[in-house]
């Protein structure tokens, strides 16, 4: 393994070796780079590139803070389907979580570590120096004649054979105000994963969250765990929270579902009915929804377009409280500050604001209802989940590939359009053979594309079909790429 700054008149390429570039180096891009060194037996060479200070993390695994606990327990988290329990095995070889249980929810950082941890291990392991660590922000790519020319920031350029995005999730969207000095930076906060959030923040002051589903339930906790003790509102259009994990025990078991359907409504009543079934027999609705998970890609797929934009209008809300659920002690956390009148739950939508002296005033229209109410708070948080549309987003990369036709946006706005093997679509609807996608940014595709365990399973078989595609060959001599004024 090498580390290299990308100096902008030193490409990095090879007349006898392919290059694979991945955008990204959270988990999900992390996980593909790990994956291809163990499948590609052809000598080829990946770029792991990463804006941010750390390599093989992303934001959710790279929270400080030891009450951000994973949503999946010890024994599902494993980077390798072949073996379920190496996180769990991992964990019990270090020190405090030599007893650690299976169905143990971990603090998320300490997942974080387990995933910088493996990338270690390649890097010593690789003595082919096949994977370059490359810290910085890409800017744009171009698609050349024989291969693809990716721009970073400070003018530095890098030639690769294929490319893939694995760029993760981007911060909320603003809400929807006219007056956009409602995004005045003394009481609004766009991302709620940035440093300065929760800074400066005197304890009293009142709180108010946009969204009510996992980003608010962690800064939630992150209010509570830094002595915050005035009131925290948080407001979405349905007020739905997140539920909990079931308590582990002895689980029923209900026959095997001869179909799944894939039209909205049969697909519900197939829920409700297996649920009540379940509860008759002294199980809980949590294994209903669990037995999906092996064939939630499918049935997504196998969904008529009309059924999946019913799906996402009417469904998506009780589907995402009631699959993404939480740990326990997080529960009981929240309930708890319900329970003594701190944090409060509204539902409705904002309509305008104005400020007051060092208060912001947020109008909001409950739902159900015609008039206006209204919420004081000291500072603005979005949590609202995030941003999916990717016609909206305006990092530079995103922009520039949408601007050339190189992708496209899905057709529901759940992120770029790729085919079943992860390859990007342009705007014409060709199918790229040099750029690919995987984790979050498919989830038009995939539907579930968030959780460890789904984002494993694509990591796999992007890994796969990569191997596949970099046949041994010898790519023709490119002349240097030179720095552009």
């Amino acid at each position: 393994m090498t580390s290299a700054n990308a100096s902008p008149a030193t490409p990095i390429e090879s007349d006898e070796c392919q290059t694979i570039a991945i955008i990204g180096a959270g988990f999900s891009g992390t996980l593909l780079a790990l994956h291809l060194l163990r499948q590609l037996e052809t000598p080829v060479r990946i770029l792991l590139i990463e804006r941010n200070a750390q390599f093989g993390r992303g934001p959710a695994y790279a929270t400080g803070n030891s009450s951000h606990l994973l949503n999946v327990p010890a024994s599902k988290m494993s980077a390798f389907h072949g073996n379920p329990l190496h996180f769990l095995e991992w964990l019990r070889r270090h020190g405090e979580w030599a007893a650690v249980e299976p169905n143990t929810f971990v603090p998320r950082h300490i997942f974080g570590s387990y995933v910088r941890h493996l990338l270690n291990a390649e890097i010593k392991g690789d003595t082919l120096d096949r994977l370059t660590l490359v810290r910085g922000d890409v800017m744009d790519i171009t698609l050349e004649a024989d291969g693809l020319c990716i721009c970073l920031d400070r003018e530095r350029l890098l030639r690769a054979d294929r490319a893939v995005l694995a760029v993760g999730n981007f911060p909320p969207a603003p809400p929807p105000v006219a007056d956009h000095s409602f995004y005045d930076t003394r009481f609004y906060r766009p991302d709620p994963w940035a440093p300065d959030t929760l800074a400066d923040l005197a304890p009293e002051v009142p709180v108010l969250l946009i969204g009510t589903g996992l980003t608010m339930v962690d800064t939630v906790i992150s209010l509570l765990d830094q002595g915050h003790v005035g009131p925290i509102v948080a407001l979405s259009r349905r007020g739905l929270l997140p539920n909990s994990h079931a308590v582990s025990g002895a689980s029923a078991v209900l026959p095997d579902t001869p179909a799944f359907p894939t039209h909205v409504k049969a697909f519900v009543r197939l829920l409700r009915r297996r649920s009540a079934r379940i509860s008759e027999v002294g199980g809980s609705w949590q294994t209903v929804i669990d037995e999906l998970r092996p064939i939630t890609t499918e049935v997504w797929q196998a969904m008529e377009p009309v059924e999946r934009k019913r799906f996402l209008r009417h469904l998506r809300p009780l589907w995402d409280v009631h699959r993404h659920r939480i740990a326990g002690p997080v529960a009981e956390r929240i309930d708890s500050a319900r329970r003594r009148g701190q944090l409060r739950i509204l539902v409705g939508y904002i309509k305008a604001y104005a400020i007051k002296d060092d208060r912001v005033c947020v109008s909001y229209r409950p739902r159900g209802r015609d008039d206006l109410d209204s919420v004081v708070s000291g500072r603005v948080i979005n949590c609202a989940g995030p941003n999916a549309d990717y016609s909206r987003i305006r990092h530079s990369l995103i922009r520039s590939l949408l601007e050339k036709g190189l992708v496209r946006p899905d057709p529901l706005c759940l992120g770029l359009d790729v085919t079943g093997s992860c390859a990007l679509l342009s705007r014409a609807g060709e199918i790229s053979r040099r750029l690919f996608a995987v984790g979050p940014v498919t989830k038009g595709a995939f539907w579930e594309m968030t959780a460890v365990p789904d984002i494993r399973q694509q990591a796999e078989f992007l890994s796969h079909r990569l191997a596949a595609i970099c046949r041994p060959a010898r790519m023709p001599t490119r002349a240097p790429i030179r720095k552009t004024a």
